[in-house]
């Protein structure tokens, strides 16, 4: 059975919105090196499920750093629609070339950025 992830349904960023994912596979642990989730290699289309994954996967208070090819400013907006008040979001680098952002699960409401 495959699914539509609600992250990636009518997004442009990364070039994914329309891609299904099998149910069930959403395994990030391969992906996410020592708190580091470097999406550049992958293909675009699978970029935002992976990220949302890392994200749901995370505990309140815990962090990973997300790394890009291009700024994702779209993605935030995402966030922010779908998890308002639920988490974090710090640029650490901001281009031209590589984008790091640490992406966090808020520990309460109030420490959410919006």
């Amino acid at each position: 059975m495959k699914t539509r992830t609600p992250s990636t349904q009518g997004h442009s960023c990364c070039g994914g919105s329309t891609e299904t994912v099998p149910a069930g596979d959403s395994n990030t642990s391969g992906f996410l090196k020592q708190g580091i989730l470097d999406v550049r290699a992958l293909p675009p289309a699978r970029r935002h499920s992976l990220i949302f994954e890392t994200f749901k996967g995370l505990n309140q208070g815990e962090s990973y750093v997300l790394v890009n090819d291009h700024d994702p400013k779209p993605l935030y907006y995402q966030f922010s629609a779908e998890y308002a008040g639920l988490f974090t979001w710090a640029y650490e680098e901001q281009g031209p070339e590589v984008w790091r952002v640490r992406i966090g699960k808020a520990k309460s409401e109030k420490t959410a950025q919006s």
